[in-house]
Parts: structure tokens; C-alpha cells; sequence
């Protein structure tokens, strides 16, 4: 990567962060002005339009950037290769991290984002998260089979339905801020939920 290609990755990253910044402490993005924008990344309008080109590409590069960081998180701890509970713990302690960093608007500007935006491509983003986070569930609940942590009459399909109903309980507006303090007690119903008798 030569230096101008450098300057422009860490101008695009730039503008993004001072995006996130601003979508998490205002109230959404309604209110999101690219002059607010600007002044937060200390760059010029043009800059921006440059860049991105509008503001809903922009919207959609912040969304897809954290989302991207969940999913690498999620990967690093997956190749750790530690036994299934601890694998456990720690996705679901890295999901709670990244809610609590942030605010319940920018969670939910997200997910109205993420289900009714998709020209620019965005609900294919959270398709192949969805399916990557399905993939590396199965991988783990193999894991915990092979070391008598899951239950062999639970299936696949039971297992991701459960996981997925947990989790997406555990994520509505009115339920993952009071959740938040309970997540190790949420992974110790759901160890045992899973284990067998």
C-alpha cells in the first residue's frame, strides 16, 4: 500500500468514527448532519462527498464497520480453540460489549437500518453475518457435544432456534439495557439449558 492509499484509508476511517460518534450521541440518525459530520472529523463537506458520496452511503459504511468488528471479534475468539463453555463466555461477553458501547438509539437506527434499507446493500451484510454467526454456533455446539457439555438428543436446528430466540429476546429495545448486568447469569441458564441431564 503506497502513501496515498494509506492517507485515504485513514481519512475514509476518519470520517467514519467521527460518523459513530455523532450517530451515538445524538438522538439517530434523523438528525445526522453532514456538517456535523465534517466539523467532528475535521474535514471538509467535499471530503465527505468524495469519500462516500451521500449521506446513506456513509450511514450504511458506519453500521457495516461495526458490524465487521463484532464478526472479527467473534472469529478471534472462535480460533482460540478453548473449550466450549469459556468459547461460550466469551462471545456472548463480546456481544454485550458492543451493545453497551452503545447507545439504545444507535441500536436501534441499526436495526430499522439493517431490515428496511437494502439498495445499498446493507440486510446483505447482516445475511452473511446471520450466516456466519450460524456457521460458528453449529462449530460450537459440536465442540460442546464432543465435550459432553450439549446434549446429543438436542439438534442442530433446535440448538440455533434456541440460541437465536435467546439472544434476539436479550437484544429488544425494552429488555437488553435491564439484561445488560445479568450476562453472566443469561450464559449460565443457557450452559444449562444445553447440558445434559
Amino acid at each position: 500500500m503506497n502513501g496515498f492509499e494509506k492517507r485515504t484509508l485513514e481519512k475514509r476511517q476518519q470520517i467514519i468514527d467521527a460518523t459513530f460518534t455523532l450517530i451515538n450521541q445524538k438522538q439517530g440518525i434523523q438528525s445526522l448532519k453532514i456538517e456535523d459530520i465534517a466539523r467532528e472529523a475535521n474535514v471538509g463537506k467535499t471530503t465527505i462527498f468524495k469519500y462516500f458520496g451521500n449521506k446513506e452511503t456513509l450511514i450504511h459504511e458506519t453500521f457495516a464497520v461495526f458490524i465487521d468488528q463484532i464478526r472479527q471479534q467473534a472469529h478471534a475468539e472462535m480460533e482460540k480453540n478453548l473449550p466450549f463453555e469459556e468459547t461460550l463466555i466469551a462471545l456472548s461477553q463480546n456481544k454485550m460489549r458492543a451493545i453497551n458501547q452503545i447507545s439504545k438509539q444507535f441500536y436501534l437506527d441499526m436495526m430499522v437500518y439493517m431490515t428496511e434499507k437494502n439498495e445499498n446493500g446493507l440486510s446483505i451484510l447482516m445475511e452473511k453475518y446471520t450466516k456466519e454467526s450460524i456457521d460458528m454456533l453449529l462449530d460450537l455446539f459440536h465442540r460442546g457435544r464432543k465435550e459432553g457439555k450439549v446434549d446429543l438428543k438436542y439438534s442442530d436446528e433446535f440448538l440455533i432456534l434456541y440460541f437465536q430466540s435467546l439472544v434476539e429476546g436479550m437484544s429488544h429495545p425494552t429488555i437488553y439495557e435491564r439484561m445488560l448486568p445479568y450476562s453472566e447469569e443469561w450464559t449460565e441458564i443457557l450452559l444449562a439449558g444445553m447440558a445434559p441431564k
